[in-house]
């Protein structure tokens, strides 16, 4: 049986083994001194579960039990605990006044503890300084008695003061120090706090990578020990956040919540991140409600520091929402300079929205005093934060006519981005990273706009586009590991189809999927960047690498779409129109060709395929269209516009054309050399009418082909065979999964061959054809990045590429891709291809559905 030291530090170490002992002891009746250990340790247990009823009902029992003992230390260290356990189930001010009277009561050993509760406590209520004077006392005299466990209890909660402050390097001596107490110890539960806060280092230091890891690991090692603690909820929210991932932090917040009940501290720390979570997915309603909910708790918990941060959440929400009133303003104003007194880490950016507020209204000496409170992040914070100073200091610069000055600051807003973003090696985390740049680049583009300059707005729309596919991600250090979770995945979904197609249940198989999908997520994230600077393609490189091609760069600027065209060094600016109009005429095409591509016709459907693509022209380049004709096309669309059937356009029809995410990835592309010999592969799926003939057909074209089809078609095959292939081409149904684009795939013989695998290449295929539903769909995230197949394939290599962009008929795309194969000419790229092949296979009045496949591919790449 442990002893009563022994017992209390188990409830720490591992809760499920103290609290059958604690109430096996209880049950046989023991009490006295004994009985107050028993009944506090219950107590602990119950608490970090959130059951702090019953654990304060325990405290009052083992304090009554200790003071009838006469032993005076034992009842103080009761008393403690239930000051710490009122607080943090809401009654702050109770709980603390408690503590405060064991600290006076207290002395040597005893008093070391119960200022490190005290001082745990002040640290939860933002009452920092007087935590860390708490905490420095309790670290002498527990170092003094030889109590290892709470001198590092006190120095892991003064890790998270020093942290709070910046104080890195003090916050990692701490840490290390605390690791090493608790290990020998051998305190397992408080050992993993190390690991957990070591991912708190790591954000602040801008890894984001690295403090995923050690939050996994962390959640791992609670998960055995039976510890679900609420912290972990809220830093894995806040690394999501600073990660650009709101929709996935709001969801872990929400999870969080519903699990933790009423544990009422906890609860209003989720409802704070949870607010910032529905604030940053754009969701500004119910981000002020739950804000204000947060605030509330905060408020009745006499805990002002975080009711001020969870107050400027609201204001934030309102200013979203379209606030721009007077008292909007004052409130921001009022917010800001309190969350700047407290070193709150919302400051700068309170900061920002104040200056904001008051530069719109004329008041230029408060947006300057809040402007440059928030340019001081340009230099310190972590690395994803230096770009809102940049953003400060061109905003403070252009409220005060400084038109080169808020330009340099944009420029080097933009590097500190870039900086950021190298250090992220999942290509999915770089692209939602670009938000960090996305206004910084806005505010250069608007400036072109105003000056008609097309060779600046050209350069500003360069800078910040397409920044994830600047390099492949690196592989994951247990590559083997993620290889076995895609082939697990693929078996899961196979069993998973099976059972809806027999109408048996799925839920399991469900719950199997999504656990491996987190799993593989959570692998590749874990990767760092670590990349020298990319040598990014300036305009001048852009103009000089185009030769006689026509350059198409659409840009939208404050909802208005432009097109810059570049021909012969010749830069030109045009005005299309609204940016809404363009995506609506898009959509409406895209669903007519899916109509058709079912079979669904209607008389007159080729006609009214001819005046969609009148319409989608003048939306998409208007006056722009006039250039095109007798030279070879380079499309670069923003983001929001990245799906679009170009064929349909009357100018584009009959003209070889590429389109391309940023004119520095074509150039690439274009710089990269052409291979004239290596493997050819064909891959054909199940389930594809016809397909197998054709796929024979074009196997017969290519010397030495690789042909796999007829249930040899596995994902293990057909990554063998592409990896390193001169062309590969894969004919299967795909899959768009918007949910998570990095999922999307096309199905193979064993299950789907997801982007995740493709990312597991070597080298990409230089050349590809995907002859899939909607393979050439992406996800828009962060402005103008893209998450989809193409997002792994250019930076693993595939200079050439041809993909779908809405749904297709199968039989009819089976001889469109062969005549692509047969006028691919050595040395040529596929867009040159696509365009021979769609005059050869449709003469303009054919039946519909032959229409809408060949409308419906796209080349992207050179």
């Amino acid at each position: 049986m442990p002893d009563g030291d022994e017992l209390l530090r188990l409830a720490l170490s591992r809760p499920v083994e103290a609290l059958a002992e604690a109430s096996r002891l209880i049950a046989g009746g023991v009490g006295g001194a004994a009985g107050s250990v028993a009944f506090q340790a219950r107590a602990i247990v119950l608490r970090d579960e959130g059951r702090f009823g019953e654990a304060i009902r325990a405290l009052r029992t083992g304090l009554r039990l200790a003071r009838a003992s006469g032993d005076r230390d034992r009842a103080l260290d009761v008393q403690a605990t239930l000051g710490v356990t009122l607080a943090m189930s809401g009654r702050t001010a109770t709980g603390l006044a408690v503590l405060d009277e064991v600290v006076a009561a207290s002395r040597g050993q005893l008093a070391g503890r119960a200022l490190m509760r005290r001082g745990y406590q002040l640290a939860a209520m933002g009452r920092r300084e007087e935590a860390l004077a708490d905490l420095n006392r309790s670290i002498a005299l527990l170092h003094r008695a030889g109590d290892g466990v709470w001198e590092a209890r006190a120095r892991t909660s003064r890790f998270g003061v020093y942290a709070t402050f910046g104080q890195a390097a003090r916050a990692h001596r701490d840490l290390a120090e605390a690791d090493r107490l608790f290990r020998a110890a051998g305190s397992e539960l408080e050992s993993v706090t190390a690991v957990h806060n070591r991912a708190d280092l790591a954000a602040q230091s801008g890894d984001l990578p690295a403090a995923l890891a050690f939050l996994d690991e962390a959640e791992q090692r609670y998960s055995t020990l039976g510890s679900y603690p609420a912290d972990l909820v809220f830093d894995r929210c806040k690394v999501l956040l600073a990660a650009g991932l709101a929709a996935e932090a709001l969801e872990a917040a929400d999870a969080g919540l519903a699990r933790l009940g009423r544990r009422t501290s906890d609860t209003a720390e989720l409802q704070f991140v949870s607010a910032r979570a529905a604030h940053l997915a754009g969701r500004p309603d119910e981000a002020a409600r739950r804000a204000a909910r947060a605030r509330d708790l905060f408020r009745a918990q006499h805990r002002p520091w975080w009711a001020a941060r969870a107050a400027f959440v609201l204001v934030q929400a309102r200013y979203d929402g379209g606030r721009r009133d007077g008292r909007l303003r004052a409130a921001a104003g009022r917010i800001a300079d309190r969350l700047d007194a407290l070193g709150a880490e919302e400051a700068p950016a309170a900061d920002l929205l104040a200056g904001r507020l008051a530069a719109v209204t004329g008041r230029l000496a408060d947006a300057e005093r809040h402007l440059e409170r928030a340019a001081r992040s340009r230099s310190r914070g972590p690395s994803y934060g230096r770009a809102g100073g940049w953003l400060a200091q061109a905003l403070r610069a252009e409220a005060r006519g400084a038109t080169r000055a808020a330009l340099s600051a944009c420029r080097r807003g933009l590097v500190a981005a870039s900086d950021h973003q190298r250090r992220l090696g999942a290509v999915e985390l770089r692209a939602y990273a670009a938000g960090y740049g996305t206004e910084l680049a806005a505010l250069g583009q608007r400036h072109a706009v105003r000056r008609n300059d097309a060779r600046a707005l050209l350069a500003w729309s360069e800078r910040w586009r397409a920044g994830a596919l600047s390099h492949p991600s690196p592989r994951p250090a247990d590559d083997t590991d993620l290889a076995a979770d895609l082939t697990m995945l693929r078996a899961v979904i196979i069993r998973l189809d099976a059972a809806r197609a027999a109408g048996e249940p799925a839920t399991a198989l469900e719950q199997r999927r999504r656990s491996l999908e987190a799993a593989i997520r959570a692998r590749t994230r874990r990767v760092s960047g670590d990349r020298p600077r990319s040598s990014a393609s300036a305009a001048a490189d852009v103009l000089d690498g185009l030769g006689d091609r026509l350059l198409l760069e659409l840009v939208v600027v404050d909802g208005v779409l432009h097109v810059v065209t570049v021909r012969n060094r010749r830069v030109r600016l045009h005005t299309t129109g609204p940016a809404a109009i363009a995506v609506r005429e898009v959509e409406l095409a895209r669903f007519m060709l899916r109509r058709l591509a079912r079979g669904r016709t209607a008389r007159g459907a080729t006609d009214a395929l001819v005046q969609a693509g009148r319409r989608l022209q003048s939306a998409l380049l208007g006056p722009a269209a006039a250039e095109v004709g007798g030279a070879e096309v380079v499309i670069v669309p923003p983001g929001a516009l990245h799906a679009v059937p170009w064929a349909m356009l009357p100018v584009l029809r009959d003209e070889s054309w590429t389109v391309a995410p940023s004119a520095a990835v074509w150039l690439r592309a274009v710089r990269q050399p052409v291979r004239r010999r290596g493997r050819a592969v064909v891959v054909v799926g199940p389930g594809l009418a016809g397909a197998r003939a054709e796929a024979a057909r074009i196997a017969t074209g290519y010397r030495d082909a690789v042909l796999l089809d007829g249930g040899r078609a596995t994902a293990a095959r057909v990554l063998a065979a592409v990896d390193g292939a001169r062309v590969a081409h894969i004919a299967a149904h795909g899959v768009f999964r918007a949910d998570n684009p990095l999922f999307s795939s096309v199905r193979l013989d064993d299950g789907p061959l997801t982007v995740y695998d493709l990312g597991r290449l070597r080298r990409a295929p230089d050349s590809m054809i995907l002859a899939s539903c909607e393979s050439g769909v992406a996800a828009t995230v962060a402005g103008d990045e893209l998450l989809g197949m193409i997002s792994v394939l250019a930076p693993l290599g595939t200079a050439s590429l041809v993909a779908g962009v809405v749904p297709v008929n199968d039989a009819a795309a089976a001889p469109l891709m062969a005549a692509v194969h047969a006028g691919l000419r050595p040395g040529d790229s596929l867009g040159p291809a696509l365009a021979r092949a769609r005059r050869a296979t449709w003469s303009g009045d054919d039946d519909p559905v032959t229409a809408a496949t060949a409308l419906a591919f796209v080349a992207l790449g050179r």
